[in-house]
């Protein structure tokens, strides 16, 4: 029987813990993770300011046990990304048109970009979701382990999952799969398709956790 395969959803990972532009080499690695420190930090002095302020409110003594500290989106205007940024725009026009996409008359633009770190004391996650309005999202893992939590990826189909089968081989990626799991190593870039549902389970603060977060829009040039 003849077999058409349909409606496949691709996740890309590669190891980019440096790259070429214009003939010179940059360490996204070592330089990212540096440039990203002060966003952290500003992060972890919000989060600490307003336990202090719900402490001091209603008497309690709130840790930040499952606290996910979160920088804005000035990382789309610092210099130390601009080349990162670019990288990741190449990447993700050269994904979507391999897909079969007719990006001539559209411009890839980011949404959102920021830098985000799991709290030490454990219990750092993201329940599933997507990125809505998006085309393609990823991440640039900077810190983290085997013992770090890791993106688990959820089949798109409605459909299949009401009336999803036992499957035979839990450890192995088939048509059968309802989900992937991918452990990152520093330097690790993960992007797929924004519907894709995604998520990342307790991560219980063994070692530290930080990576980039991005989502990037094709828009039709005549709306800019």
């Amino acid at each position: 029987m003849e077999e058409f395969i349909a409606f496949e959803t691709v996740i890309y990972k590669a190891e980019v813990p440096k790259a070429v532009d214009s003939g010179t080499e940059y360490n996204f690695l070592k330089t990212l993770d540096k440039a990203s420190d002060k966003y952290i930090k500003k992060a972890v002095q919000i989060a600490q300011d307003n336990l202090d302020k719900r402490n001091k409110k209603f008497g309690d003594q709130v840790k930040d046990m499952g606290t996910t500290y979160h920088s804005t989106n000035e990382l789309l205007e610092d210099p130390e990304f601009r080349v990162f940024n670019k990288f990741i725009l190449n990447t993700a026009k050269n994904i979507l048109e391999a897909q079969g996409f007719d990006l001539t008359n559209h411009e890839l633009k980011y949404t959102e970009m920021w830098v985000q770190e799991f709290t030490r004391t454990g219990g750092g996650h993201h329940d599933t979701h997507i990125h809505w309005n998006n085309h393609i999202s990823g991440f640039y893992f900077l810190k983290c382990s085997e013992k770090t939590s890791a993106p688990i990826f959820h089949d798109p189909r409605p459909g299949k999952m009401m009336i999803q089968l036992p499957e035979k081989e839990d450890d192995k990626i088939t048509y059968a799969s309802s989900k992937m799991v991918l452990k990152p190593k520093p330097g690790s870039l993960i992007m797929f398709n924004s519907y894709l549902p995604h998520q990342f389970p307790f991560d219980l603060g063994t070692d530290s956790f930080r990576f980039i977060h991005f989502n990037i829009q094709a828009l039709p040039t005549q709306l800019r």
